[in-house]
């Protein structure tokens, strides 16, 4: 319970660095946006954003809109960067086996936008490598 009680203080004492990233829009048959956050320039989790009511959608539910006009990426940042700062982390955390890692939610108003993974003793963030690769790799 230790380590788990360090993980969340540490999601707490990060949460004022974290930053919005560039938006990642994905074009399909819908549209949907996701705003990596960011730590010292690593992505720590998406924040899936909702274009029509310029928010931020649940994690896992990302809204796919058909026609919203333009997304302006600076619009979309201000945004989140608000919302990082209204964000509190959730009192509590799980353990996921497979990464070995503490997962700390951290929630806006009544929803859940992100979960931070954790080193096991509680010491260290760890990156989301897959989504920061892809921040890296859209220049974004």
């Amino acid at each position: 319970m230790e380590n788990a009680a360090k993980a969340v203080e540490l999601v707490k004492e990060a949460l004022k660095f974290f930053r919005a990233g560039t938006p990642i829009v994905h074009h399909g048959p819908a549209l949907h946006v996701d705003v990596p956050v960011l730590y010292l320039d690593f992505a720590i989790d998406r924040v899936h954003y909702d274009p029509r009511t310029s928010t931020p959608s649940p994690k896992g539910n990302p809204v796919h809109v058909e026609d919203v006009g333009d997304v302006k990426p600076e619009d979309v940042m201000d945004v989140i960067d608000r919302v990082l700062g209204e964000s509190r982390v959730v009192e509590a955390c799980e353990f996921r086996e497979p990464e070995d890692c503490w997962v700390v939610p951290v929630a806006w108003k009544s929803f859940i936008i992100m979960h931070v993974r954790v080193s096991l003793d509680g010491s260290e963030l760890i990156p989301d490598y897959g989504l920061t690769e892809e921040v890296r790799r859209h220049g974004v």
